[in-house]
């Protein structure tokens, strides 16, 4: 089980302490790999690091906005990150970061200081601040992001992180795995796994080699199977951060083409060939269906550029170059369709956003969501275009009237359409602007896909109890 490094992960910690004896820098790149070394050697290695590193390190503490329990409400959370440039720009994470409506940092002098959120990247799990020093001529020790296409297996490695605030945290382990494929996480990247021991509110915190560089970011961990940490590699992160920079938000194209590789050790799929990726789904009036892409096509080439998606690590790759696909103009896909090669013209449209919007309604205490295709594929199969409970209050009237909060679909008020956030905040501010009416209100919704009726009574104002 894989969890997001929040305040409540749990993880055993190795401290490593003693005195620090020099090494020359022969001896660190002998003890760069776990073959040959001594006790001082590791002491060295890790104090060398770490005197570079931990000035780096930024206790993020973000206050944000959450609707998940059925009414809006700011929740304070923690993480940590790091600085990567004199001018004061902070990688973090983005289930760190994201609907900040304010943000505080610690720094490494036990400085605090108010940053703004210039971006974030629920793709990839990645957001990008920028701390708002007290003069303009401050400069911020930052950390250097390495080749992460350089990471090898069984490098010595380190996670870090300020968890707590004042207390900087550092783990020692190994690459595990340089390109981990987590089915559920790996959309446009894969991950760095190492055995380094991750501490609560390591969520945004550094991995680094021995020459003191980040390698990647601390974002997933697990509880089962010994220690299992995953970050996502500097690669991704520079790629990222420069669109954050540039555009305060990663633009990628959308095809609607659901990928599948040749050799799936998953589901026991194998398929003949050495080259290319298959077509496993294509999304109703998606660019790829209009273009004529369907099911069981093998692509070979997109633009020119040859595909090779032999196994599930080749995926993230490849959606990778059809998220950067242009907008303004057709692309050639070169495909096989039944042994015979043909070449289609596809088209990109931009992709939207991929969490919808939040609304509360309070005195129902309930809160909505709009339905997002990327977001919620399980809701966009029923209704292309709606709104569905978000969450609901306990106790409250939307509990007491049957909503679940677990994805129920709005699809008409009082006998009222509802397709936006705009048509149920319409129908809602008219609804209780109308103090004749009886404080009922009737709902139609639909649940796992089964139409149901429910009746709202909000006579009861639970807020003023």
């Amino acid at each position: 089980m894989n969890c997001r490094l929040g305040m409540a992960l749990t993880a055993t910690v190795l401290c490593l302490a003693g005195c620090t004896p020099q090494t020359t820098d022969t001896d660190a790149a002998r003890i760069d790999a776990p073959s040959q070394y001594t006790g001082a050697d590791i002491q060295a290695m890790i104090e060398r690091a770490k005197e570079k590193v931990f000035p780096t390190l930024v206790y993020v503490k973000p206050i944000r906005e959450d609707y998940s329990e059925g009414k809006k409400q700011r929740v304070v959370v923690s993480g940590s990150g790091v600085i990567i440039s004199p001018d004061g720009y902070v990688v973090t994470n983005n289930h760190v970061a994201e609907k900040a409506v304010e943000i505080r940092c610690v720094l490494f002098d036990n400085t605090m200081l108010k940053a703004d959120l210039i971006g974030t990247d629920k793709d990839t799990d990645l957001a990008l601040l920028k701390l708002k020093p007290e003069t303009p001529e401050t400069t911020f020790p930052y950390a250097t992001l390495a080749d992460s296409d350089h990471v090898v297996e069984g490098r010595f490695v380190m996670a870090l992180g300020s968890p707590w605030g004042l207390k900087r945290s550092i783990s020692l382990g190994i690459v595990s795995s340089a390109e981990r494929f987590l089915d559920e996480d790996s959309e446009y990247s894969l991950w760095i796994q190492s055995d380094a021991a991750l501490n609560p509110g390591n969520s945004g915190g550094p991995l680094i080699n021995t020459d003191g560089e980040v390698i990647g970011i601390n974002t997933l961990g697990s509880m089962y199977g010994g220690d299992m940490g995953f970050s996502v590699p500097s690669n991704t992160v520079r790629y990222v951060i420069d669109e954050l920079k540039a555009h305060g938000e990663v633009k990628r194209s959308w095809t609607g083409l659901r990928l599948q590789p040749l050799r799936d050790f998953d589901s026991d799929s194998f398929f003949e060939g050495e080259r290319g990726v298959l077509v496993a789904s294509v999304d109703p009036g998606s660019p790829a269906e209009k273009a004529g892409l369907a099911v069981g096509d093998l692509i070979l080439s997109v633009n020119g550029d040859a595909v090779d998606g032999l196994y599930s690590e080749n995926l993230p790759r490849i959606r990778t170059l059809l998220g950067r696909l242009p907008t303004d103009r057709s692309v050639d896909f070169a495909i096989e369709r039944a042994g015979t090669p043909m070449t289609l013209a596809l088209t990109a449209s931009q992709k939207g956003l991929v969490e919808g919007e939040d609304l509360e309604l309070k005195r129902w205490n309930m809160t909505v969501k709009s339905i997002n295709e990327h977001a919620d594929p399980q809701l966009y199969y029923y209704v292309k275009q709606g709104v569905y409970v978000q969450g609901v209050s306990y106790p409250g009237n939307a509990a007491m009237a049957g909503f679940s909060g677990s994805g129920e679909i709005i699809l008409k008020v009082d006998g009222k359409e509802i397709k936006t956030l705009d048509d149920i905040r319409k129908i809602y501010d008219e609804i209780m602007a109308d103090t004749h009416r009886k404080k009922r209100v009737g709902f139609e919704i639909m649940r796992g896909g089964m139409p149901s009726m429910l009746v709202l009574d909000y006579a009861r104002d639970y807020d003023k109890e």
